[in-house]
This record gives structure tokens, C-alpha cells and sequence, in this order.
């Protein structure tokens, strides 16, 4: 999708009851930068001030299928947020990215970035990560 906005973002999000990670990218879309941990509630909030300051042209949503490519359980847990995005940033694209195994890849990538176990234990640090993981896989198709 040929961008709408020369500036605005392409944001992600790693849903989750608790604590929600958001990404974005930099202004030229190139590269995923991390926004932080929210609740769900505090995340849509932030979101619109990323909107009003930048412009979103795509929200990007984790979207946890099992691994037989089936939507289980957990996709009846962000269903809901989706939906709710989508209503809320009514004139804004907003998509599912399968997120399988960003959470074990974000993990990987705290490891390899000498974050010690303490700091990778801290609540939100890996939701962040994960949000960051799940726009850069959607940044990839979107190259291919």
C-alpha cells in the first residue's frame, strides 16, 4: 500500500491484557524504533497523541495464530482491541501481522543486546521488543 501521508508513521501494536507494546517507525518508514509498554487503555491514548504529532497512516496489530496457521484462543483476546481500533482510528488502515514466535525472537534479541536478566524480566521490556519484531516483519513484507 503506497503510503497516504509522506510523514506519518506506521505504528505497531503487541496486545496484551495487561500491558500493550507499541512501535513506530521513523519518519521515512524504514526502520521500527520502540514506543513503549502501556495498558490497553493508556496505549490508545498514546497512539492519538502519536497521531495528532505525526500522523499514523497504518496500525499494525500482533496477530497470534497457533502454529497451524489457525486463529485459537488468544486471537479471541485481541479481536476485541482490533476492533476497537479500528473504531477509534476510523480513517487509519489498520492491519493483522502474524506475530508467532516474536516474543521468543524478542527475548533472543534482549540476550544478544547484553540486556542482563534482570532488565529482561522488567515488565513491558519484551512487550516492547515484540511490537518492534512485528513491525519490522510487516516493514519486510511490505519490501517483498
Amino acid at each position: 500500500m503506497a503510503p497516504s501521508r509522506p510523514h506519518a508513521r506506521i505504528v505497531s501494536v503487541d496486545f496484551g491484557t495487561k500491558r500493550t507494546g507499541l512501535a513506530l517507525t521513523d519518519p521515512l518508514r524504514l526502520f521500527p524504533q520502540p514506543l513503549g509498554t502501556f495498558t490497553p487503555d493508556d496505549a490508545i491514548e498514546e497512539l492519538r497523541r502519536v497521531e495528532k504529532q505525526h500522523g499514523i497512516d497504518t496500525i499494525v496489530v500482533g496477530w497470534p495464530l497457533t502454529e497451524d496457521d489457525e486463529e485459537g484462543e488468544a486471537v479471541k483476546r485481541v479481536l476485541p482491541y482490533f476492533n476497537r481500533l479500528k473504531k477509534v482510528f476510523a480513517k487509519t488502515t489498520v492491519v493483522k501481522q502474524d506475530e508467532r514466535y516474536t516474543s521468543r525472537r524478542a527475548a533472543e534479541a534482549l540476550v544478544e543486546a547484553g540486556v542482563r536478566k534482570k532488565g529482561r524480566e522488567e515488565k513491558g521490556r519484551l512487550d516492547t521488543a515484540a511490537a518492534v519484531l512485528i513491525l519490522q516483519d510487516y516493514l519486510d513484507e511490505l519490501e517483498s
